[in-house]
């Protein structure tokens, strides 16, 4: 991909990047441009289907952002698969960027069921399905409930129901900080000095400057009762490992050596209870191996999804 070497106004507004080099980050800026470009689909409003962003042609990669987030938490990734020969997808989850809450509640099979569905809707068969924190679990949820609709799932610092102790920090640590930030300000300064405090205190020291801009950002867009609806969603799972040695599909796990939110020790364990996963850590990354280290990250994702390149469009 070529980069670009004067990146527009809108990017430079969404990265808050006054004074910072973005040109050492243009395919995230490249990234940003496209889902400018191509945001947002909807489909028609009954039943319900989430907003999201696609592009490209091929074998559909979906992916499922943390209950930080929104799509563009894949911006980078969106571009890239699509110049790789995938139709990329990257949905706002519902509650999120205006999307009703899931029919049925805030639960992960809903999640799920509003997924399967939204791919069914759209005549996709089957679909590497990519999630990242409270997304991977949804993906896990997927694999589970319709195994004929996920070819693959891939798990970015974040899976199956997490143990006591990890739950507890996931959740307690953000409903922490949202709420001091709630107390003596706006909710938009609020969000802003949230996403800041979050990022801070999750991020790994490799991290790319300009990928934590964009996680910055795409916190900063949180609506806090459906946050706060998701925090308790993850707060309530159980712990059943043995659960997840039925998810068949190839699954691979990405964590950040650095994650206090989902350490590498966690993911492995959760893969050593799945028979066909595997686990891949990036050393100094924190809780966005997506955005604090693009490269390394998707070379991960490439490799995986090339080894399944037989997938059903």
């Amino acid at each position: 991909m070529q980069a670009q070497t004067q990146p527009d106004t809108r990017c430079q507004q969404a990265f808050f990047a006054t004074g910072l080099n973005l040109h050492a980050f243009a395919r995230i800026v490249n990234a940003m441009r496209t889902a400018f470009a191509v945001r947002q689909y909807r489909l028609p409003p009954m039943p319900f289907i989430p907003s999201f962003a696609m592009l490209g042609s091929g074998p559909t990669v979906l992916m499922l952002h943390d209950a930080d987030g929104d799509h563009l938490s894949f911006a980078p990734q969106v571009e890239l698969l699509a110049s790789q020969g995938y139709r990329a997808i990257a949905w706002d989850m519902p509650g999120y960027h205006h999307n009703p809450p899931p029919p049925g509640g805030y639960s992960l099979s809903a999640l799920a069921s509003t997924a399967d569905h939204m791919l069914g809707t759209m005549k996709i068969g089957r679909a590497h399905i990519v999630g990242h924190g409270l997304g991977a679990m949804v993906a896990a949820e997927m694999a589970l409930r319709y195994p004929t609709r996920v070819h693959s799932v891939t798990m970015i610092a974040g899976g199956p129901a997490l143990d006591d102790a990890a739950r507890q920090h996931w959740v307690a640590t953000r409903l922490q900080l949202l709420n001091a930030s709630l107390q003596n300000t706006s909710d938009a300064a609020a969000l802003q000095q949230f996403a800041t405090q979050l990022v801070q205190l999750q991020a790994g020291e490799a991290a790319l400057p300009e990928g934590l801009q964009l996680a910055r950002h795409t916190i900063s867009q949180i609506q806090p009762l459906a946050y706060r609806r998701m925090l308790e969603l993850i707060g309530s799972q159980g712990h059943n490992p043995e659960r997840w040695s039925n998810l068949r599909q190839p699954t691979l796990m990405v964590s950040g050596g650095q994650d206090v939110c989902m350490p590498p020790t966690l993911l492995q364990t959760m893969a050593d209870h799945m028979p066909h996963a595997g686990h891949a850590t990036l050393t100094g990354i924190g809780h966005w191996p997506q955005l604090e280290n693009p490269d390394g990250f998707e070379g991960l994702l490439l490799d995986f999804l090339g080894s399944q390149r037989t997938a059903v469009h």
